[in-house]
């Protein structure tokens, strides 16, 4: 069960390995990264969301148990860690909120969507994609929201409804999204030329991000208090993955396959995003970046142990 898990598991991470390495000792230059990135987060991966969402059977996966089984415990999470960063490590609200939030934003689409495929196979992601389908709205509004409420030059009500929509439909990824549940609800079928396109750029996103993702972590380091990240990393990869199983499971006793998804998105380490947040706000970026970094490497182990609880791995 173990090597079986370490097969599932490694090859995800040894693309981010190789990224990380090639950066790191000047085989892949910053401006390949950069360029990778923009084409991975701006064209290859709105068309992986965009397919994802044209071929969701709707009415079949978007199960509001699903949806309260992953954002309580993301909510919970993030509350959890704004109340710990402030009165713990006693730091400022806008920093508590900048580095709360990767405790709520999970890396589910660069390593969640390429571990699960693993393990169960691409015919196990249709929950993934309506989690993910409304993550990056339900994240970037409810962080913008407390961020814009708590913090002492905070811009109001307007300002923050403005700030919300700037950052939701500037989004590309936003964009794959929308344009995706616009095809599937009207039914149209798209001809096979732009359908053949679509899946050209949408295989080559995950391998892609996940090098880029390399390359982009070694910009960061543990730059900030080992205490606030620990916090948000044990948030992150064990509290909401656990809240995740205890809902999905326990409570509501949803389909294997819907629990796999649940869990297994919850487990992800913060992405990049955490960092995005933070610098957006000038507040807690070196926590941020510390978080996305040292809670990728743990990850490694921490996702074995929950796909070993989950079980169904072939």
């Amino acid at each position: 069960m173990i090597l079986t898990l370490v097969t599932v598991v490694l090859p995800v991470f040894l693309v981010i390995a190789g990224g990380y390495a090639a950066t790191r000792f000047g085989l892949f230059p910053p401006t390949g990264v950069d360029g990778l990135m923009i084409f991975t987060q701006n064209f290859a991966v709105p068309c992986l969301l965009f397919r994802g969402i044209v071929d969701l059977d709707l009415g079949t996966v978007f199960d509001p148990r699903l949806m309260i089984s992953f954002y309580t415990g993301a909510v919970i999470c993030f509350a959890a860690g704004i109340l710990g960063v402030r009165h713990i490590f006693n730091r400022r609200p806008g920093e508590a909120v900048a580095i709360g939030f990767g405790a709520l934003f999970s890396n589910s689409l660069l390593l969640g969507i390429p571990i699960m495929e693993r393990a169960y196979g691409a015919g196990a992601l249709a929950p993934n994609f309506a989690i993910l389908s409304i993550h990056a709205p339900f994240g970037y509004l409810l962080g913008i929201t407390v961020m814009e409420f708590i913090r002492a030059d905070g811009r109001g009500l307007k300002g923050t409804i403005q700030a919300v929509a700037r950052a939701l439909f500037r989004n590309a990824l936003m964009i794959g999204l929308l344009l995706g549940f616009l095809v599937n609800v009207s039914g149209i079928d798209l001809p096979e030329p732009p359908r053949v396109a679509v899946d050209m750029m949408a295989d080559a996103a995950l391998p892609a991000a996940l090098f880029g993702l390399g390359g982009v972590l070694t910009r960061y380091g543990i730059r900030g208090s080992l205490g606030e990240t620990a916090l948000i990393a044990f948030l992150s990869l064990i509290l909401h993955p656990a809240i995740a199983y205890g809902l999905s499971e326990l409570y509501f006793g949803l389909p294997p396959e819907f629990v796999r998804s649940a869990v297994v998105t919850a487990s992800m380490a913060p992405g990049v995003n955490a960092y995005v947040f933070a610098n957006l706000y000038d507040r807690g970026q070196a926590e941020a970046a510390s978080v996305v970094l040292l809670a990728t490497a743990a990850s490694v182990i921490t996702v074995s142990v929950w796909l070993s609880i989950l079980g169904g791995v072939p």
